[in-house]
């Protein structure tokens, strides 16, 4: 046996830049939003998908900070 440590890729050990990321999420879903504002030629589906993309970052961002403080991720 190697040893009783668990497998872990290097970016797991070394941490990231969790606000840079929260701010690069929130940035890119208004602009995803202001897409849909400025460009005449959005039609109702690529609204319907520049929308949920938009949701579905917010989503992530809340969620992340959610299970932030709570404790359930490090």
């Amino acid at each position: 046996m190697a040893g009783s440590e668990p497998v872990t890729s290097p970016d797991q050990r070394k941490p990231g830049h969790r606000k840079a990321g929260r701010i690069g999420a929130v940035l890119s879903a208004l602009a995803l939003i202001a897409m849909i504002f400025n460009n005449n030629e959005v039609t109702g589906m690529e609204k319907i998908w520049l929308i949920g993309i938009a949701v579905g970052l917010i989503v992530v961002v809340v969620g992340d900070s959610i299970l932030r403080r709570n404790g359930l991720r490090s």
